[in-house]
C-alpha cells in the first residue's frame, strides 16, 4: 500500500510539473510570405526571375507561330491532298504539338528549380531573423499565418514588428 501511495504521488508530481511546463509555452506567428515580398531582395530575384522566364515563352512563341501557320496551311490545302501527304502532315502537326508540350513542361521544371535557387538565400535570412526573434523573446513555437489555418488555437503574438525590424525593413 506505502508503495502504491508513493507511485500515485511521483505520478501526480509530475502530473502537475508536465501541465505547469507547458501553461509556460509561447506562441508567435508571422506571415512568414508577406516578410519575403518586402525584402528589397525580392525585386531583385522577381526580375531575374521573369528575365528567365521570357527565354522560355519566346521560344515557345515561335513553336506556336509555327504550329498555326502549318496548321492553316493544312487545313488550306487539305481537300487537294493524297492521303499520304494528309497523314505525314497530320504526323508533323502532332509532333509540333508534342514538342511544345515537351518544352514547356521541361521550361515549368526549370523555372521552378531557378525559382527556388534565387529565393533559398531570402528564406534562409528570413528565417534567421524569425529564429532570432524567436529566441530573444522566448517563443517555444511559431506559426506562419500564410500557410495554416487554426480553426482553433490559444492565443499568440504577432512577430510581425519584430522580424521587420531585426532585417531592417519598414
Amino acid at each position: 500500500m506505502k508503495k502504491f501511495f508513493k507511485v500515485a504521488l511521483v505520478a501526480a508530481g509530475m502530473l502537475f510539473a508536465t501541465s505547469f511546463a507547458k501553461a509556460q509555452t509561447k506562441i508567435g506567428y508571422i506571415n512568414f510570405s508577406q516578410v519575403i515580398d518586402q525584402m528589397p531582395e525580392t525585386k531583385t530575384v522577381s526580375a531575374s526571375l521573369q528575365a528567365f522566364q521570357k527565354t522560355f515563352i519566346d521560344q515557345l512563341t515561335t513553336m506556336n507561330n509555327e504550329f498555326q501557320t502549318k496548321g492553316e496551311d493544312y487545313q488550306k490545302n487539305r481537300a487537294t491532298m493524297t492521303d499520304a501527304v494528309r497523314t505525314a502532315k497530320e504526323a508533323e502537326l502532332q509532333d509540333i504539338q508534342k514538342r511544345m508540350n515537351d518544352y514547356q513542361n521541361n521550361a515549368q521544371q526549370q523555372v521552378e528549380a531557378k525559382k527556388n535557387e534565387l529565393g533559398k538565400p531570402l528564406v534562409d535570412k528570413a528565417t534567421t531573423a524569425v529564429q532570432a526573434v524567436a529566441k530573444e523573446k522566448g517563443y517555444a513555437y511559431v506559426v506562419d499565418s500564410s500557410q495554416v489555418t487554426l480553426i482553433v488555437s490559444p492565443p499568440g503574438d504577432d512577430m510581425m514588428a519584430a522580424v521587420k525590424l531585426k532585417l531592417g525593413l519598414k
